[in-house]
Parts: structure tokens; sequence; C-alpha cells
């Protein structure tokens, strides 16, 4: 199978101070967020059995998600926006 990685769009950036975060979290929610996603197992959950209950953690993981998601959404919008609006036009 072909490596995609390279070809994906990326979720980090450098923030004003030189250090890695999320798109749209500050550096304690990523550490919160990247802390949170290696210790949650209850996200792949069984689909088979009845819905278990949101934890106080799986909450937090899924606001600070949702957070990063839709700010990363909208950046990746004014790139493209950005893009189309710098092409050459061609005759």
């Amino acid at each position: 199978m072909n490596d995609l990685s390279n070809n994906l769009p990326r979720r980090y950036v450098v923030d004003v101070n030189g250090r890695r975060v999320l798109v749209g979290l500050t550096l304690e929610e990523t550490s919160e967020f990247e802390r949170l996603d290696a210790s949650l197992t209850l996200l792949h959950r069984d689909d088979a059995g009845a819905p278990e209950p949101v934890t106080g953690p799986e909450r937090r993981w899924r606001e600070l998600y949702g957070k990063h998601d839709v700010a990363w959404l909208r950046w990746m919008a004014d790139l493209r926006t950005s893009r189309d609006t710098n092409l050459p036009v061609f005759n």
C-alpha cells in the first residue's frame, strides 16, 4: 500500500512561541488532548452492545477534539480560498 502520510493535511502548527500545537488548541490543551487520546480505550468500543455512558475524560476529549476540528476545517477552507484566488489565469 502507498504511504499517504506526505499527502495528508497537517493538523499541527507552530504557535507564536515556536511550540508544536494542534490547530485551534493552546499548548496546554494540546498536551491534555494527547494525554487523553493515549489513555482512552473507550473510543474504540464494540458497536454490538448497548452504548456505554460517556465518561468525564471522554467528554473532555470530545470537547477538545471538537474545538480543534472546527478550527482545522476553518483553516483548511481559508487555505483553499487563498490558493484559489492566487491562481494564474490562462486563456
